[in-house]
């Protein structure tokens, strides 16, 4: 899957002191001062607008920031000496990079009232910019308000509002798994679980079947660079050939939802995961074909087992030969059946002659030998 950049975007950070939201490229706190910490990570802003300034782009794009090993002070990637003590920035400590921090805001941020003063601030502030007053709870209200007012929405098909399984409480779906854990667990144990006793075979049975294939017209289809030559071509339609991770030639691209990475650097990368789609002409066509038409069988009750005679015409031929087994073994008032995999192991089966048999839980029997 190709990653696809749309851009970039500046992100935030938290100030750990006094709480202000400041630009993602700031190394110091707008409200006191403060040093960006390395611990500190960044976040989306409220809306994410993407850069136009060709020097922020290419800040954006030099790589995650690195702190001083002596002062922890911030520097730009790329950097040889410290900006705020000198020092050699050979062993400086980079940010953290590639995290997926959500996806693209790309719609005009919400905002929210201040209770107090009545300001417009934007969602995630957490002081109101006209009085300084905390907003600590007025947002989450808000988004809760705003859901609350949005009409349900109409299911998109029948399947859709009649999904089963939808609104049942969890503790449900325990009790299943549990119970099928439990059921997957008795059949196991009756497939491991084996029992020997002694059967006499009291009946055999084999059945040779050959078939019988003729050349008459077949419908298939196929890529149109594929069909057969020789054979007659009917309608064609266009239709998805494969999926790939790259562009190629005449390929459709579809792309996923774009998404912001931090790139550690105080800005995000806005990026799309996409495939590329390449459809080809699928066509019907017709032409001879060997097809089964007619099947020679014979079977019999006896440790003789033949293949049956089979009359060909000059536009036929025998298909693959097909061998079946069946031995019964009578033990008490029970019957098993067993099938031997070849005819040397099925001559061996005398009507008559006991067998020590291994017989699972479910009454199969699992392996036969001679009973001493």
């Amino acid at each position: 899957m190709a990653r696809k950049r749309l851009g970039y975007v500046e992100l935030e950070w938290t100030c750990p002191n006094c709480g202000t939201e400041n630009p993602g490229p700031r190394k110091f706190c707008n409200g006191c001062g403060a040093p960006l910490p390395a611990d500190v990570s960044f976040h989306q802003a409220a809306q994410e607008i993407l850069l136009t300034n060709e020097d922020e782009i290419a800040r954006a794009a030099g790589g995650a920031d690195v702190h001083c090993a002596y002062c922890n002070a911030r520097n730009a990637a790329g950097a040889a000496f410290c900006g705020a003590c000198g020092a050699d920035l050979s062993e400086a400590i980079s940010r953290s990079s590639g995290e997926v921090l959500g996806a693209f805001r790309r719609d005009p941020a919400r905002k929210v009232t201040c209770p107090a003063c009545g300001t417009l601030n934007l969602a995630n502030a957490k002081e109101c910019a006209g009085c300084g007053s905390s907003l600590a709870g007025v947002s989450e209200k808000a988004e809760e308000e705003e859901k609350a007012a949005k009409p349900a929405a109409a299911p998109s098909s029948p399947a859709s509002a009649s999904t089963p399984g939808r609104g049942l409480p969890g503790w449900i779906f325990i009790v299943l798994g549990i119970a099928c854990v439990a059921v997957a667990a008795f059949v196991i144990s009756l497939l491991t679980r084996t029992e020997e006793m002694i059967g006499t075979v009291s009946r055999v049975n084999w059945t040779y079947s050959i078939p019988i294939e003729g050349l008459i017209p077949a419908e298939a289809e196929a890529w149109s660079d594929e069909i057969p030559s020789g054979a007659e071509v009917g309608s064609c339609h266009e239709a998805l050939r494969e999926t790939r991770n790259e562009p190629v030639s005449g390929s459709t691209e579809v792309c996923g939802t774009p998404y912001t990475v931090d790139t550690g650097s105080g800005y995000g990368e806005v990026v799309q995961d996409c495939v590329y789609e390449v459809y080809d002409n699928l066509c019907s066509y017709t032409e001879l074909a060997w097809t089964v038409i007619d099947t020679a069988t014979l079977s019999g009750q006896d440790l003789n087992p033949r293949w049956p005679e089979a009359s060909l015409t000059s536009d036929q031929r025998l298909g693959q030969r097909q061998a079946e087994y069946e031995v019964t073994f009578t033990t008490g008032d029970k019957s098993f059946t067993y099938e031997p995999g070849d005819e040397t192991s099925f001559r061996n089966f005398q009507p008559g002659s006991n067998w020590l048999l291994e017989v699972n839980g479910l009454g199969a029997v699992v392996a036969v030998e001679p009973a001493p």
